[in-house]
């Protein structure tokens, strides 16, 4: 499975921006994908994922500001990201998860700064 990320940038606090991701190779009918970041000195950690079935799962940081979608015929994940914080600065990754195993992208830089 490759994934192709794209959408990061510089974005002043308040904003928004919008991360898309594709997966392309062998696809499983039921996966899961979504989003981590790591930000300087810090450990990756979970932003959000979304079931192929529509189940999703948020960090409490992000909850009611990121939004998290899919498009299974495109297999395809995207993040809106409102009222972005300088604490969500980091470098995002695309994941895709099925069976036992996950996949990453290469990362997307999200930079939060006036």
């Amino acid at each position: 499975v490759q994934l192709q990320a794209s959408g990061g940038g510089l974005v002043q606090p308040g904003g928004s921006l919008r991360l898309s991701c594709a997966a392309s190779g062998s696809i499983f009918s039921i996966n899961r994908m979504g989003w981590y970041r790591q930000a300087p000195g810090k450990q990756r950690e979970l932003v959000a994922t979304m079931s192929s079935s529509g189940g999703t799962n948020y960090a409490n940081s992000v909850k009611g500001r990121f939004t998290i979608s899919r498009d299974n015929a495109k297999n395809t994940v995207y993040l809106q990201m409102n009222s972005l914080k300088p604490e969500d600065t980091a470098v995002y990754y695309c994941n895709y998860f099925a069976l036992t195993t996950h996949y990453w992208g290469q990362g997307t830089q999200v930079t939060v700064s006036s």
